[in-house]
């Protein structure tokens, strides 16, 4: 069972002290609903965010969506062989049920997590407060965790599956953010940085990538 983590997502609520902003406001009453109630959007919220910690870093839901695809959509996921979590830039952890396809629809997306993220119960995704280092040291207890970066050293893909499935109880992290790097916070979790390209790819072909190579490599040890 591999464990990925989209680690740092730009994936909240809009946060209090931008709530009462002509850009978030006009866009909750488009929706018809508060706006505590909404997701950050950057789309949407680009003039308000400006007054944000780590701006260039949030905001970004459609990006964990695509990413979450990438994930969910693969043989290695449908068949159990991956475990999803997201945590947030806000410190929230959104479990994924084992083998549940994330709608595709951006908007339904959107309103599932909106509904999650504020509380209230569904059966596809959870909910819980936590940091990073809790859920994976206190939580999954891996005995080994790649970061993916680009301030990592080199290591080609094939590498990199074969030493996450010689683990007992692999980890993986991606940055679920659109600009930026990780935070101290989060390298304390991580066993070893590596990159898989020169280029700084977007987190769904990184992820995409990675899931491939590793059905490969489970190919190989189911012969």
């Amino acid at each position: 069972m591999l464990n990925f983590i989209l680690a740092e997502s730009a994936l909240e609520l809009v946060p209090k002290e931008i709530r009462r902003l002509p850009a978030v406001t006009s866009d909750s009453k488009r929706r018809e609903k508060q706006p505590s109630e909404i997701l950050l959007d950057r789309s949407f919220h680009h003039s308000a965010m400006e007054r944000l910690k780590d701006s260039e870093k949030r905001g970004r839901p459609d990006l964990v969506h695509g990413t979450l695809l990438s994930v969910t959509g693969t043989p290695l996921y449908l068949g159990g062989g991956v475990k999803v979590f997201v945590h947030t830039f806000a410190d929230l952890v959104v479990e994924i049920a084992p083998k549940t396809r994330i709608p595709k629809s951006y908007l339904r997306f959107r309103g599932l997590m909106e509904k999650a993220l504020s509380g209230e119960d569904e059966a596809l995704v959870k909910v819980r407060p936590s940091s990073l280092h809790d859920l994976v040291r206190k939580s999954i207890a891996p005995d080994i965790v790649f970061g993916l970066s680009v301030q990592g050293r080199r290591m080609e893909l094939e590498e990199l599956a074969g030493k996450l499935m010689s683990a007992d109880n692999p980890s993986v992290l991606v940055g679920g953010f659109p600009h930026g790097h990780f935070s101290p916070e989060t390298l304390s979790v991580v066993d070893e940085l590596v990159r898989i390209h020169e280029m700084p790819l977007e987190a769904h072909v990184v992820t995409s990538r990675l899931l491939y190579e590793v059905e490969k490599v489970v190919a190989v040890i189911n012969r």
